[in-house]
Formats: structure tokens, sequence, C-alpha cells
């Protein structure tokens, strides 16, 4: 029977590595011995693959547009046949062809009727930044109880006395002192009539509001910014313009105070050419052709 004794379990080692001699006639080589309980390798890790999406290339024309967009304008392109006044109308823009003038004066040039096919005109221009808002005014500092209350007396008193000198006034004096509202007039061919019926009246220049209309319609078909080009005074260098087509030099001979000194101001365009008529055929009404 064998001795007892105590077994020892040997260690395990992941790999064991040992050699071995191998008979090859006389040589002995020593070959290396991989144990069996060799733990593998773990397989690389498969390189990460970043993924990148890009974006498509945005041209110059869609971001101009993308910004004419934000901003609220829209960019056209003048044809034959356009005029600043026919362009405005069509896009209804609040302010008309002056505004649409205003916002393109510099591409436009000094003459806004001289418009040429191709021109490229900014329509809707986003107004000017707000000026900045006024700074609060600091609060002020409390009031001591006693100046508080001197100061409410005071103004209770000056209201007293406010009152008593409105019971005074009489109701005639003050309708007198009330200045009448100012009128509103549309922005269009019936507003500018009507306004320059009105200074006529307070000139005393003759005319209705059917002569008007009439003589407008055969002249410039109510377009406050026609033009003409190929009568005796285009040929003389004072082309007629305006609604009514007035040259330049009865313009100013025939300008009635308070109105603009713009031939195309139609107002003033109106309210000339009305003076003008009525100094050489007594008025606009008697005008039923060329005048």
């Amino acid at each position: 029977m064998p001795a007892k004794g105590k077994h020892r379990r040997p260690k395990s080692r992941s790999l064991t590595r040992g050699f071995v001699a191998a008979g090859t006639g006389g040589a002995a080589l020593a070959l290396p011995l991989i144990g069996g309980t060799a733990a593998q390798a773990a397989p690389a890790a498969a390189p990460a693959v970043v993924e990148r999406t890009v974006a498509p290339a945005t041209t110059f024309a869609a971001a101009a547009q993308a910004v004419a967009q934000k901003a609220g304008t829209v960019t056209y392109s003048v044809v034959a046949g356009d005029s600043l006044y026919k362009i405005a109308e069509e896009h209804s823009l609040n302010g008309g062809w002056k505004q649409l003038y205003k916002d393109n004066r510099k591409a436009v040039g000094a003459d806004p009727a001289l418009i040429h096919p191709g021109l490229q005109l900014t329509i809707g221009a986003k107004a000017e930044a707000e000026a900045e808002p006024k700074a609060k005014p600091q609060a002020k500092e409390k009031a001591a109880p006693k100046a508080t209350e001197e100061a409410e007396t005071s103004e209770r008193a000056a209201d007293t006395a406010r009152a008593d000198r409105s019971e005074r006034t009489s109701a005639p004096a003050v309708q007198a002192a009330a200045a009448p509202a100012k009128p509103a007039y549309a922005n269009n061919l019936d507003g500018w009539i009507r306004e320059s019926l009105d200074i006529m009246a307070q000139h005393g220049i003759p005319g209705s509001y059917e002569g008007i209309h009439r003589n407008i319609m055969r002249e410039s078909s109510g377009n406050p910014l026609a033009i003409n080009n190929w009568d005796i005074n285009a040929v003389n260098g004072t082309p007629s313009k305006g609604l009514l087509q007035v040259i330049q030099p009865t313009f100013d001979a025939y300008h009635v105070e308070g109105t603009s000194f713009d031939l195309y101001d139609p107002v003033a365009n109106i309210t000339a050419a009305c003076n003008y008529a009525a100094d050489r055929y007594g008025s606009i009404d008697n005008v039923n052709g060329p005048y």
C-alpha cells in the first residue's frame, strides 16, 4: 500500500513552454513544446470606420437667394417695357415707385424714368435698423414723507387752478385754437388728383376731377414716370415727362408753392400743368388734345 501523502495539483499556466529532444540519428533537436492549456490570443480589433456626411455644396446664387428671402427682399430683373411705377404696382410695394427708386437710386441713376432691360432691382429692401432705445430715466429717490405730502398738496392746488382757467375759456376760442387735421390721400392716381384739387383750390386754380383724369389718361395712361423721347420737345432736349407730360421749363414757370420741385412728383406735375392750362386755356377742363 503506497504511503499516504499530500498530492499537490500543479499550477495551471495559460502557456507552458518546454523543449523536447527529438532524435535524428545522432543529433538531438530542441523543439519548443506548447502546452495544451495555452490561451488563444484575442483577434485584433477591426479599425473603426467613421462615416462623414458631406453636405452638398451650396451655389453662390442659392446662398444669395436664401439671404434675400430671409431679409424679406426680392431681386427683380428689368425687361423691355418696364417702368418703376409698373414694377411697384405689380409687387404692391409700400411707398410706390418713389420707394423703389429710393432703394435702388445708385443702380438706376439720376433719372428714374430711364431703366434698361437686365437692370437688377431690389424690391422691398429692409429698412435701416431702428435707433437704439433711449436710456430709461433713473428712478427718482424716494422722497421723505413730509416732502411727499407737500408735493401732493402743491399738485392739487395746480389742478384746481387749471380747472378754473378751463372753465373761463369760451368754447369758440377753443375751436379757433384747434388746427384742422390734414386729410389723408391715397398713394394712387385718385389720391394724387384729389390732393392736387385741394392745392389748386387754395391758389384759385380752376379745374375738375373729370378734366384732370381725362387728360392724364390721354397723356400718360396714369404712369407718373412716363416720358416722351420722340416729339419735337425731345429733339430740342426737353422731353415731356410725368402724368400730364410737362416739359421742365413749363414746370419751372408754373410750379405751385407747397408742392415738390420734382417734375416726376404726381401732385406737383398735375398742379403745375393745371396752372399752365388755366393761364393758356382758362382751365384744364378746356383741354381735349395736345396742349
